[in-house]
């Protein structure tokens, strides 16, 4: 908590763009401090991406995971958006990391099964 405001971290793949703004949006009206990604790597900024030699790509999206890793730590919870019960490997990473880390841990649409991976 900062403040009176929880504080919640948007996790989920980039492609969800749409529903990544919608969440925010709710969620910050309803009363919370959102963080979520710097960019959209797979809807909209793929020109970040377009120059990349390999290895600097890999180190890039190396650090853009870890960054994310730094942002759950900043919040009380996580919200996954998980359009169609996608749920990526980058993504199980961060629920595996929040549960870790005890997180809450909520979800856009309800899951089904196991997505933790454990």
């Amino acid at each position: 908590m900062v403040g009176n405001y929880k504080v919640i971290t948007l996790c989920g793949s980039t492609r969800f763009k749409d529903e990544f703004m919608e969440a925010q949006k709710r969620l910050t009206l309803d009363g919370n401090i959102v963080i979520s990604v710097g960019l959209f790597g797979h809807s909209g900024d793929s020109e970040v991406w377009e120059n990349m030699d390999e290895g600097t790509l890999t180190r890039t999206k190396q650090m853009l995971d870890d960054m994310h890793k730094r942002k759950i730590d900043m919040a009380d919870e996580i919200f996954v958006i998980n359009v169609g019960g996608y749920i990526g490997e980058s993504t199980k990473s961060e629920i595996k990391y929040a549960i870790e880390h005890n997180k809450k841990v909520n979800y856009l649409e309800e899951i089904k099964g196991d997505v933790y991976g454990m």
